[in-house]
């Protein structure tokens, strides 16, 4: 490649690295790729209702996350649903989430403490569990020899084997990585994330360990999930609750 040609394509990466950066550096847009972060489809009223915004408004906003591919659509009747469109933006927005300083803004309402407060003791990442609830989770599988953290998360012969006794199976097939650390944004510690990470939180809530609450991402853990987690995992009810 001649110099030129190097100047040409770098140019080209610097403008579409631009243009992705302008999509999430506006309140609005950076409002709906947060409250997507449920793993959820959401209708676009919802979204608007969510960043306090009117539904034309947001349906602009909502064609350029789409346009710039962070976005994913489809319709049902008259309805418009919009999720992420992959784990990779996913991954994305919790990155930059996590960048952001760590200023605690006194909650305007009761209302926003609670959900705060609900927020931080556990949550969806995606399709992954964050708040200390990931962090307990992550650490107790640390701790039984089950991931290692030395060289990047990584599930251990014996962490396979536990997924499997569990009866959580695994995709080992797909291009997503087993296990992958995320860097939770409220913790400011690493969370497992991957596939291993997205089965784990799928079978907690489909086996009822975890349940969610209130219309953000926030899940609580059940009094017969509090159990299992210790038998398994060793976890302590007042950790996580």
């Amino acid at each position: 490649m001649t110099t030129k040609d190097s100047r040409t394509a770098h140019g080209s990466q610097a403008a579409d690295l631009a243009s992705l950066a302008s999509l999430v550096a506006d309140e609005t847009r950076a409002a709906c790729l947060l409250a997507l972060l449920d793993g959820r489809a959401w209708t676009a009223g919802e979204l608007a209702r969510h960043a306090g915004v009117a539904a034309s408004t947001l349906s602009e906003h909502l064609g350029k996350l789409v346009a710039g591919g962070l976005l994913a659509e489809e319709r049902q009747g008259r309805h418009r649903y919009v999720r992420l469109a992959d784990a990779q933006v996913a991954q994305l927005v919790e990155d930059l989430a996590a960048q952001v300083p760590a200023v605690r803004q006194r909650p305007r309402t009761l209302r926003e403490s609670s959900a705060g407060s609900a927020m931080a003791r556990g949550r969806t990442c995606y399709d992954h569990l964050a708040g200390r609830l990931g962090i307990a989770v992550t650490d107790a599988l640390t701790e039984r020899g089950l991931l290692r953290q030395d060289t990047g998360f990584a599930l251990t012969d014996a962490g396979l084997e536990w997924f499997a006794t569990v009866g959580i199976p695994l995709d080992r097939q797909g291009r997503r990585p087993l296990a992958r650390a995320c860097l939770d944004w409220t913790e400011r510690r690493p969370h497992l994330a991957g596939a291993a990470g997205a089965a784990l939180c799928r079978h907690a809530l489909d086996a009822g360990w975890c349940v969610r609450i209130g219309s953000e991402r926030a899940v609580k853990v059940t009094p017969s999930g509090g159990r299992v987690l210790f038998e398994l995992l060793g976890i302590e009810a007042g950790s996580v609750c």
